[in-house]
C-alpha cells in the first residue's frame, strides 16, 4: 500500500462501493487518509439509565441484554426487533427497524456499550437504533469514535473499516517530510502519530496533538507555497504604463476621496508604471480590501482610467448581472465624459448587441468593458487587454478569475474584497497578493443602529417591520440555512474535535424558505415577501434582486448570499435570525447592506442563545461599527479559523488546500507555522538542500496542482 493505491484495492470495495467513493471524491488511499472525521462521539462518558438529566441527549450506556430479541412485522416492508436491557439502575426497551440480522448479535446475558438517546414513553425508558459494541473481557473500547462526512452509498461503519485498514499500514509508506528541527522547535508529534490519532484517537490529548501537527503542516506548506507562487509571478511580464495624471477623473466626482482611497490608487499606479524606462513590468497582482461602503469602486475606476489613457483595454467582471449593471450605470456616464468608451456584456445582452460589442472589443473601439462571466466565454476577444478587475472576487473560482486576465498577454490583475481582516493576518491570508487596505469611511455616512433581541420581542419586531414598509422602505431578513434540516442521522454528539470541548447548546436554525412562507401566508399576507438563496440559479437570483432593487418586493428573506454586492438605498432594516451562528465580521457585512440611503437604518440581531460567549460577541456589534476593529475582536474571541475559511476561496492561489486549518482556533500556532516557513526559506530559498528534499517535492506538487487547475 502507498498514497496512490486505488480505493478498489482495499478490502471489501466492489464496483458499487468504488463508484460511491469516487462520487465522494475518494480515489486513492491518500484521499481517504486525509478525509478527516468531522466530529467525534465521546463514548467514554458512560451514564446510568436512572440519570434523567442525560435523557434526550446522545450518551453511552453499559447494558446487559435481559431477554432474547423478538422480531415482528409491523407493516409490509417494515419489521422491528425488540428486547430489554438493564444496568444497575434500571431497564430500557431497545428497538431496531429492518435489522432482523441483529437476532444473532444480541443474546440474553451478553453485555454491550450502547450509544444513543434514552427517552421516556409514559413510564417506560426506550432507545431506538442505538450504535453498539460488545463489552469483552480484557478488551478496551475506544473512548472517542470518529464520525466521517458521508455521501450516498456510504455509511460510517464501512468508512471506519477502510480507515482502520489504511491506518494499520501507515508504517509501510508514510515518511515525515517536516524537517526535524521544525518539528522539535514547535513540539510537534510525528506525521504517523498524527494520522493515526486524527482517525482513531486514544485520548483527547492524543487527538489534540494530532490536530496541532496536521494544522501546522497545512499552514506551513501554505506559506511555503505562497512564496513559490509569488516567485513564479515575478518571471512574467505585463505592459508598463506611463505615469498618468488622474486629476481629470477626480474633478468629475461629486465628493472628495479619502486619504485611504488615494493611497490605494497610488499603490496601484506604482505597480503598473514604468521602472527605469522598461516597457514591461511584473504583472500587478493586487487586492483592494475595504469595508462595505468604503469606496473600492473608485480605486477600480482610477485603475481603468490609467489603463485606457495608456491606450489599452480594461475589463471589470462582477459575479451577478445586477451588480455588473450597477457598476455600468455608475461608471458609464463618467467614462464617456472622459472620452473613454464603456460597454456592458452580460448573459442578457441580446445576440445583436453582443455581436456588435464583441466586434468593438476585438478592434479596440471598446476600451472599458463591464460584465459578468460572459466576459470569459469563448468568442470574447480583446484587442489589447492590459488590466483585469474582479469585483466581489470571492464569488468566483480561481479558474474564472485567471481566465479573464489571460484574455490579455499577462494582463495586470486587480481584485476587490469587502471582507475586512485583522492586519495581523494580512500577509498570512494574502501573502501572494500585494495588499491595499481602505480603512477609512467617507464622511457623513449615518451609523446603522444595532440592537440584540430574543424571541420574546417577536411581536414588536413584526410591528417594526410593518412600520418600515408602510413608510415606503424595504426589509432584509437573513436566515442561517436554506431549508429546515432533519435530525442528524449519524448520531453525532456536540463534541467539537477542534476545541476539545462540548459546544454550548444552540437554538434550532431558522430556514429562509420556510420562514419566507410563514411570513407571506400568516404574518404579512398583504405585503410582497420573497426569498433568495445560494442554491437558486443565477438568473433566478438576479431577477429577485432586480425586483427588490426596484422596490416591488417589500421583504426579502435570504441566506448570506446577500452579504455582499448590490446597493439598495431604500432598504432600511436588516434582521439576522440565529445571529449567534454568524461570525462578527459576517454580521458586519450583513449590516452593511442597509444604511445606503439618507434614511436612518437599523440592524436587529435575533438570538435565543444562552451561552455567555454568544452574548458577549453580539453585544460587540451594538457598540462597534468599524469593520477592522470588529475583525480584530473576532480574531481575539474565535481565533483565525473563520478568516481562513472565508478567504481561502477568494485568493488567487485558491487551489492551495486548506482543510483542517480552516477550523484552527490557535493564533499562536498560526504565527509559529508562518515564522517557521520564513526561517526555512531564509536558509534554503529554493528548498534544494538534501534535508528539504521531501519538503520540496510536497511544495512542488501543491504548486503544480494549482497551476494545472488554473491553466
Amino acid at each position: 500500500m502507498d498514497y496512490q493505491t486505488p480505493v478498489k484495492k482495499l478490502y471489501g470495495v466492489g464496483d458499487k462501493i468504488e463508484k460511491s467513493l469516487h462520487s465522494a471524491g475518494l480515489f486513492t488511499v491518500n484521499d481517504l487518509l486525509y478525509r478527516f472525521p468531522r466530529a467525534y462521539q465521546n463514548r467514554a462518558d458512560v451514564k446510568l439509565l436512572s440519570d434523567e438529566s442525560a435523557h434526550g441527549e446522545y450518551h453511552s450506556y453499559i447494558l446487559t441484554i435481559a431477554n432474547e430479541p423478538r422480531a415482528a412485522m409491523i407493516k409490509r416492508g417494515m419489521n422491528l426487533l425488540k428486547f430489554r436491557a438493564f444496568d444497575e439502575s434500571g431497564t430500557v426497551n431497545i428497538t431496531y427497524f429492518n435489522q432482523n440480522y441483529l437476532k444473532d448479535v444480541f443474546h440474553q446475558g451478553s453485555t454491550f456499550r450502547f450509544w444513543g438517546k434514552v427517552t421516556k414513553e409514559k413510564r417506560t425508558l426506550c432507545m431506538t437504533s442505538p450504535s453498539y459494541e460488545p463489552v469483552l473481557p480484557g478488551k478496551m473500547l475506544d473512548a472517542l469514535i470518529p464520525v466521517y462526512p458521508l455521501s450516498a452509498g456510504l455509511n460510517q461503519k464501512f468508512i471506519s473499516k477502510l480507515e482502520r485498514e489504511i491506518v494499520s499500514s501507515l508504517g509501510e509508506f508514510v515518511v515525515d517530510y517536516l524537517p526535524n528541527e521544525i518539528r522539535d522547535e514547535n513540539e510537534l508529534c510525528t506525521l504517523t502519530y498524527a494520522l493515526e490519532n486524527i482517525h482513531f484517537p486514544k485520548t483527547e490529548l492524543s487527538l489534540e496533538r494530532a490536530i496541532k501537527r496536521l494544522t501546522f503542516d497545512e499552514l506551513y506548506l501554505f506559506a511555503l507555497s505562497l512564496s513559490k507562487l509569488k516567485s513564479v509571478q515575478k518571471t512574467k511580464k505585463a505592459p508598463a504604463f506611463n505615469d498618468t495624471d488622474i486629476s481629470e477623473l477626480l474633478s468629475k466626482l461629486s465628493y472628495t476621496p479619502t486619504d485611504a482611497q488615494m493611497k490605494a490608487i497610488k499603490e496601484i499606479s506604482f505597480d503598473v508604471s514604468k521602472k527605469e524606462g522598461d516597457d514591461y513590468v511584473v504583472p500587478m497582482n493586487r487586492i483592494v480590501v475595504g469595508d462595505v461602503g468604503s469606496g473600492k469602486t473608485l480605486c477600480a475606476a482610477a485603475s481603468a482610467y490609467i489603463a485606457c489613457k495608456n491606450g489599452y483595454q480594461c475589463a471589470l467582471m462582477a459575479p451577478t448581472e445586477i451588480l455588473a449593471t450597477q457598476h455600468y450605470e455608475s461608471l458609464c456616464s463618467l467614462f464617456k465624459e472622459l472620452g473613454i468608451s464603456c460597454e456592458l456584456l452580460t448573459g442578457s445582452t441580446s445576440a445583436k448587441d453582443k455581436k456588435a460589442t464583441l466586434g468593438r472589443l476585438k478592434t479596440g473601439k471598446c476600451q472599458f468593458i463591464i460584465g459578468t462571466h460572459a466576459l470569459i466565454q469563448s468568442g470574447v476577444e480583446f484587442n489589447n487587454l492590459a488590466l483585469a478587475i474582479t469585483d466581489e472576487q470571492h464569488r468566483f473560482g480561481a479558474t474564472q478569475r485567471s481566465s479573464l486576465s489571460e484574455k490579455g498577454f499577462y494582463a495586470h490583475t486587480l481584485v476587490m474584497s469587502a471582507t475586512p481582516i485583522p492586519r495581523t493576518l494580512s500577509f498570512m491570508i494574502y501573502g501572494d497578493l500585494d495588499l491595499s487596505l481602505i480603512d477609512q469611511m467617507p464622511p457623513g455616512r449615518k451609523k446603522v443602529l444595532t440592537y440584540v433581541v430574543d424571541e420574546s420581542y417577536r411581536a414588536r419586531l413584526n410591528a417594526f417591520i410593518r412600520k418600515q414598509v408602510e413608510a415606503g422602505l424595504q426589509v432584509y431578513i437573513v436566515c442561517p440555512s436554506v431549508e429546515e434540516k432533519k435530525e442528524d442521522i449519524d448520531n453525532v454528539s456536540d463534541f467539537d474535535p477542534f476545541s476539545l470541548f462540548f459546544k454550548e447548546s444552540q437554538p434550532p436554525l431558522k430556514s429562509a424558505v420556510d420562514y419566507a412562507k410563514e411570513l407571506q401566508e400568516n404574518i404579512f399576507p398583504d405585503l410582497k415577501v420573497a426569498f433568495i438563496h445560494g442554491k437558486m440559479k443565477g438568473k433566478e437570483k438576479d431577477l429577485i434582486m432586480s425586483e427588490f432593487s426596484s422596490g416591488s418586493i417589500d421583504i426579502l428573506v435570504s441566506t448570506t448570499v446577500i452579504e455582499v454586492g448590490v446597493n439598495v438605498p431604500n432598504a432600511s432594516l436588516m434582521i439576522v435570525e440565529n445571529a449567534e451562528r454568524f461570525g462578527l465580521s459576517q454580521l458586519h457585512q450583513l449590516r452593511g447592506r442597509v444604511g445606503r440611503g439618507s434614511t436612518q437604518s437599523y440592524c436587529i440581531l435575533v438570538s435565543d442563545s444562552k451561552g455567555e460567549n454568544a452574548k458577549e460577541r453580539l453585544n460587540i456589534m451594538k457598540t462597534i461599527y468599524d469593520g477592522y476593529t470588529i475583525a480584530e475582536r473576532d480574531l481575539q474571541m474565535r481565533g483565525p479559523g473563520d478568516f481562513f475559511s472565508s478567504t481561502a476561496s477568494v485568493r488567487q492561489s485558491g487551489q492551495i488546500d486548506l482543510g483542517i486549518a480552516k477550523s484552527c482556533s490557535d493564533t499562536a500556532l498560526l504565527h509559529s507555522a508562518f515564522e517557521s516557513a520564513r526561517k526555512t526559506l531564509s536558509v534554503d530559498p529554493s528548498l534544494s538542500l538534501p534535508r528539504n528534499k521531501l519538503l520540496q517535492e510536497k511544495v512542488t506538487k501543491i504548486c503544480d496542482e494549482k497551476s494545472n487547475t488554473i491553466n
